[in-house]
């Protein structure tokens, strides 16, 4: 590939990713979403969360299941008590690294 092929699709990849950002801000400016839309988009993040980890859960640490569904319960509690998607992480991972030591 040439050097200017190269700084073309950089810049074509940054537009295409750039246009699907924008426009919802564009659209929405100065409008306030029903409260039903709302509380989707809250959740959103939590969803994807879950979509991403769940296959790993099953495939985890070598075919230890146990050790997956401990990680996916003690991230769940923390989800249900309204914890923040990032405090849901650290927590998951603190519980599995105090769990590793008793095994």
């Amino acid at each position: 590939m040439t050097s200017s092929l190269i700084i073309f699709t950089i810049i074509g990849m940054a537009v295409v990713t750039y246009i699907p950002r924008m426009i919802p801000f564009v659209m929405f400016r100065g409008r306030e979403l029903p409260p039903f839309i709302q509380g989707v988009l809250q959740n959103v993040p939590f969803a994807t969360l879950g979509a991403l980890i769940f296959p790993a859960v099953l495939l985890i640490n070598e075919g230890n299941l146990l050790y997956g569904v401990v990680g996916a319960a003690a991230a769940f509690i923390i989800a249900f008590l309204g914890a923040n998607v990032i405090i849901v992480v650290i927590g998951a991972i603190a519980v599995l690294s105090i769990y590793s030591l008793f095994i």
